[in-house]
């Protein structure tokens, strides 16, 4: 076994074969003794502490005592000159024979936005002529003449055979090229920007670079995307992969994809990650108010010099140029529907126009995949989300329990990592994320931040910072539960304090029709909550003024725990404009199609559509819209129910409005001694039973508004708060009021 320092080859030319080159008398040495049969003789070396073994000639310019070696070799093996190897002879066995070889091919000396084209067949012809029989590691690097370039070949993987049929064998590191046996798959090197066409071979083409090998979306730090990566993948990417097949198929790949949906679910995070998955080149990330320019003209340049890229590129390279990926951010600010603006410019018509010819004009590309993010795709021209441009549209909805469970894993990574939160917190994620529902990937990461801070804020003595031990600060489950507190969503509960302010004394079961108003609402609203045939369920509650139907739709929504509660009232709207007004019922609608299940408490409505019984005057634009929106049915797997209170439905039949209600309740007014005795019971239990008794015969079968008669015996205490509250009191204040 020779030991032999390593030295540069005697010529240039010998680097293509792949070989190491020693003297004749080293040959013998290393053949076992046996000299050299002619002057092109070569044996197989093996160099201890390496999986490369090579073929070895005979050069009588290389020293007794060294090997010379190309620079790929001595790279691939990790060898500098003058660096002793042991060298010994190497018997090939069955394991080493392939069945199939990948090589990897690049050009050397390459000039930027040249093109390449191989023929398969010629290519394979001349590497099995060069490197026939040789064996080669994974990863192993090449150098070959072709088609007057010069090939920079890379081993990227093999599959053996086993000749002896012995298949308990463990595969070898080490792969032999048998001619005729080996078949050998060309493709272009990872990473590479050369514009290299393999033509010929069997079956249609296949681009298996187009994703940089294995990725993961957790490590990405992206959660609860998967259905729709699956989806972007299938529509925009699976055609890449076999382009000749796409040919055969005579379809074109898709050009664009709009992904909409609300804030803080992970467009933008899409867009920012795709680049990093995808072998094309490098994205060039727009954001909508950046095309815009001061000069007539510089518009519709900017957009022009977006595409230039792409344009030249399948000028020069055809079917076979890389894929390059423009990502318009905002893309409502610049892609309004034409004619909607009132700037006297038209710059917003011509940005539109400019972009419709650039992806599908007359010399429509073929190399571009358009991204736009939008939070209201309804604004956009409609032009541009036809087949054929941005026709793949992809909504990025709210994260489902699984996907926020994900979501929480990621963002509480570094802190697991790093021990820097209890065991608690992570057996308890499972929990955090059902507890959070409505919350978009933002505002999770919000969550995630508010408990970190509350963390340091028990942790850290404002009087004396220095003394504080970091090591001990970990993150509890208890900040979590602080943090929830504090974080609200967008598309969570926000009224439910005032909703709760309806009913801060509570309802009182006072007889008979109370509870089976109550029964019935809590019924309608566990069937909006279980059944799939009902995605749409509207009750109208209707009664005299002062009945309690906002304080029975205030605690039905409010201890309903449905995700997405809105109260619409006529207070929120005072001052609006009718244009405004249907804006605000439309958005609420729209947001609560963005949840599971869903209560919209509509209160007064007569007062919401303006409505006058004096000469019958009410608002008819607010009174169409909600006509439309109580009818349309959530789209799925979204339900909703509808809540609406009035005291006159009688006149509001004419006004078709009452129709739109699937369930019409009335309220009873207090009518008879017994309910009015379980009323004082609740709200006046200090009252002797003579005085209930009294009170309730004086009242008799007279029928009072359950508010009104709270009202009167809150005066009948303010007026003798020392003395012992009669029947006479009672029917002295109800006097005093008119009653």
């Amino acid at each position: 076994m020779p030991i032999l320092k390593v030295c540069n080859l005697p010529e240039k030319t010998l680097a293509f074969s792949n070989r190491v080159y020693v003297n004749q008398a080293t040959f013998t040495e290393l053949n076992n003794g046996k000299p050299p049969t002619g002057v092109d003789s070569t044996v197989n070396v093996s160099i201890r502490g390496s999986d490369l073994v090579f073929l070895a000639g005979i050069h009588n310019a290389v020293p007794g005592t060294d090997v010379a070696m190309n620079s790929q070799q001595r790279k691939c093996g990790s060898f500098i000159l003058g660096q002793e190897l042991s060298m010994s002879y190497f018997v090939p066995s069955s394991e080493v024979a392939l069945c199939e070889i990948v090589i990897g091919a690049d050009v050397f000396g390459k000039q930027a936005g040249a093109k390449y084209s191989f023929d398969v067949k010629e290519l394979e012809n001349s590497f099995f002529q060069q490197f026939g029989r040789q064996i080669f590691c994974s990863g192993q690097s090449l150098a070959m003449p072709f088609g007057g370039s010069n090939l920079d070949l890379r081993v990227e993987s093999f599959v053996h055979i086993s000749l002896d049929g012995d298949e308990e064998k463990t595969p070898s590191t080490r792969g032999q090229v048998l001619p005729g046996q080996t078949k050998i798959t060309f493709k272009k090197q990872p990473h590479s920007q050369t514009n290299i066409f393999f033509v010929g071979g069997e079956g249609p083409a296949r681009n298996d670079d187009l994703f940089r090998g294995d990725f993961n979306f957790e490590q990405m730090g992206i959660g609860g995307l998967d259905t729709q990566f699956k989806k972007m993948f299938r529509t925009a990417f699976a055609s890449r992969i076999f382009p000749g097949l796409v040919k055969q198929l005579g379809i074109n790949h898709i050009r664009g994809i709009l992904l909409y949906g609300p804030p803080g679910c992970g467009k933008t995070l899409i867009a920012r990650q795709i680049g990093k998955i995808l072998n094309a080149r490098e994205p060039k990330i727009i954001n909508g108010p950046e095309v815009l320019d001061k000069f007539v003209g510089g518009s519709e340049e900017k957009i022009r010099a977006l595409f230039a890229d792409a344009e030249k590129e399948q000028l020069e390279a055809g079917e076979n140029s890389m894929l390059h990926i423009i990502i318009f951010d905002e893309m409502d600010a610049i892609m309004k529907t034409r004619g909607s603006t009132n700037d006297s410019t038209g710059v917003s018509d011509s940005i539109v126009n400019q972009l419709l010819s650039k992806i599908d004009g007359v010399d429509a590309l073929n190399n571009i995949l358009i991204i736009g993010m939008t939070n209201r795709k309804d604004m956009i021209d409609e032009a541009i989300l036809r087949p054929g441009r941005l026709e793949i549209h992809i909504e990025i909805t709210l994260p489902s329990e699984e996907g926020r469970a994900q979501i929480l894993k990621i963002k509480t990574l570094d802190m697991r990592k790093s021990d820097r939160c209890t065991a608690e917190v992570f057996n308890r994620l499972p929990e955090l994320a059902n507890r959070t529902k409505n919350f978009t990937g933002a505002e999770l990461e919000g969550l995630v931040r508010n408990a970190a801070s509350f963390a340091l804020s028990r942790n850290i003595d404002g009087t004396n910072i220095k003394a504080v031990d970091t090591k001990t600060i970990k993150v509890e489950w208890q900040d979590f539960e602080r943090a929830l507190i504090e974080t609200t969503p967008a598309f969570g509960n926000k009224d439910n304090e005032e909703l709760r302010s309806y009913f801060s004394n509570g309802l009182c079961s006072f007889g008979v029709a109370f509870e089976e108003t109550w029964n019935t609402l809590q019924k309608l609203a566990n069937q909006t909550r279980q059944s799939l045939r009902t995605p749409l369920l509207s009750v109208l509650l209707e009664g005299a003024v002062s009945s309690g139907k906002t304080a029975i739709a205030a605690k039905l929504a409010g201890e309903s725990e449905f995700p997405f509660i809105r109260m619409i009232s006529p207070t929120n709207m005072i001052g609006c404009s009718e244009s405004r007004r249907c804006q605000q019922l439309l958005k609420v609608f729209t947001d609560s199609y963005k949840s599971p299940y869903s209560i919209i408490f509509l209160d007064d409505i007569e007062r919401i559509i303006e409505y006058t019984p004096a000469g019958r005057r009410f608002s008819n634009s607010v009174l169409q819209t909600l006509l439309v929106l109580l009818r349309k049915v959530p789209p799925a797997p979204s339900r909703l129910m509808v809540v609406a209170t009035t005291s006159i439905s009688h006149l509001l039949e004419e006004l078709q409005l009452t129709e739109a209600f699937n369930i019409t309740l009335h309220v009873s007014l207090l009518q008879n001694a017994e309910e009015y005795r379980a009323v004082l019971a609740q709200y006046a239990p200090n009252l002797t039973a003579k005085a209930v008794s009294d009170i309730s015969t004086s009242l008799g079968d007279k029928s009072i508004a359950i508010k009104q008669f709270l009202v009167i015996l809150e005066m009948v205490r303010a007026e003798t708060p020392d003395e012992e509250i009669t029947a006479a009191h009672f029917m002295a204040c109800l006097t005093q009021v008119g009653f």
